[in-house]
């Protein structure tokens, strides 16, 4: 099985639960479905089926159907949950009008002892040394840099969120050869500032706009249908305008998409379509060419490919938002999966423990399997505890330990 990577939960530990609010939701303002967003957890457990696919599922290069939704995973499914994470960062401190005064240092607080909590974890799960790039610590210093942004409305937000897409990437190419190549740390290393901002599985310089558009989001008027219509017809326009654009430009500039291709047969890529599931800190990313910045592989860190991947969740959260609302003999039956994105954190941690225990890769067991095993594991438990307990395990140690921000005085 080919290493794969992806991230993990994208609103660590479901605020609006810690706040003792509904699963959630943000504070019930009596319009319908912002009282109870339970979209956001069916998407937080759409992504959690993905990031599984990508870690222990089939390649993708075996085609046919399953080899398609493998493919669909790759990449997208941790753009999802960094957008969700901008979510989270949004319901903790004030979703549609930020906290200001006490309510706000206590919010800010919150925010700083989550992300000291996931850059601790994920620097214990990366020395685990599974073969898996965890993103829980890079998720801890997303936290951190978005923070002085969160009084922000949708529209700077939106802004800032298209700012740094043009810039991040640019400037990532340009530092290379200042903080060295673009591969990930043998795994098993902790990361180090560097890795987490620029050389790293997930650099900050180029992820960060995935949290940024999830605060922009955050802070719209969910429940108005116009809203949600315009949030979908955005989404379709940044996936055509990223995927679109990529694939116009390697067609139409003299001599880019060959260049690619060559760059695409160096160490661990043997053709240029391999790029599109590439792991995080492959060899080939950006190509090693100026080519390689109109490649909007899942993971190519160039800026069609964060515009393309913030459509499709921001496309992905707006479909589950509107289906829990106007479907509800839907959500009924999406309960099972609804119950996995509560505990988002639990669950993430538990697959890559499950990970380092099994030894997935040494496994003789098809790889469709210990997927299928991943997810009926994980969504039978999640079920039965979200009968008996409102948060998840680890979602209940993050909100205890956030509860400290109420000291605040």
């Amino acid at each position: 099985m080919t290493q794969h990577a992806d991230s993990p939960p994208a609103d660590a530990s479901s605020p609006a639960r810690e706040r003792g609010e509904p699963s959630t939701g943000a504070p019930s303002t009596g319009a319908p479905g912002v009282g109870r967003l339970v979209g956001l957890d069916l998407a937080r457990g759409l992504a959690v089926f993905g990031m599984y696919a990508v870690h222990v599922g089939p390649a993708p290069s075996q085609g046919g159907v399953i080899g398609f939704l493998m493919e669909l995973a790759q990449g997208r499914s941790s753009a999802l949950f960094a957008v969700l994470a901008g979510f989270a960062v949004a319901l903790i401190t004030g979703r549609r009008t930020p906290k200001t005064g006490l309510a706000g240092r206590q919010a800010v607080a919150k925010v700083v002892i989550r992300a000291v909590i996931l850059l601790a974890l994920g620097t214990a799960l990366t020395m685990t040394g599974t073969p898996v790039v965890p993103i829980l610590a890079f998720y801890g210093l997303f936290f951190l840099l978005v923070l002085p942004l969160y009084r922000l409305g949708a529209g700077p937000l939106a802004l800032i969120a298209a700012g740094w897409a043009l810039v991040g990437p640019q400037l990532l190419y340009l530092l290379k050869p200042v903080v060295g190549d673009r591969a990930f740390p043998t795994f098993g290393q902790a990361d180090g500032i560097v890795s987490l901002l620029f050389t790293g599985g997930y650099p900050a310089l180029t992820w960060v706009p995935f949290v940024l558009a999830g605060m922009a989001v955050a802070r719209l008027d969910l429940a108005a249908t116009a809203v949600r219509i315009r949030l979908a017809l955005t989404g379709v326009a940044l996936a055509v305008t990223g995927y679109g654009g990529s694939w116009l430009a390697l067609h139409l500039l003299p001599g880019a998409a060959e260049a690619v291709r060559e760059a695409a047969g160096g160490p661990g890529m043997s053709s240029m379509s391999s790029m599109s599931s590439a792991p995080p800190g492959s060899a080939g990313i950006f190509g090693d060419t100026p080519a390689g910045m109109l490649v909007a592989s899942p993971h190519s860190e160039a800026t069609l490919s964060i515009v393309g991947n913030t459509g499709v969740a921001i496309l992905v959260l707006t479909a589950c938002l509107a289906a829990m609302d106007a479907f509800p003999r839907l959500r009924r039956l999406a309960k099972p999966v609804i119950a996995v994105g509560s505990m988002s954190l639990t669950a993430y941690v538990y697959h890559i423990v499950a990970i380092w225990l099994l030894d997935t890769e040494a496994q003789s067991i098809p790889p469709l399997y210990i997927l299928l095993g991943f997810i009926a594991s994980v969504t039978v438990l999640a079920t039965i505890w979200s009968r008996f307990f409102q948060r998840g395990p680890l979602e209940w140690l993050m909100g205890r330990a956030t509860g400290i921000a109420r000291r605040i005085r």
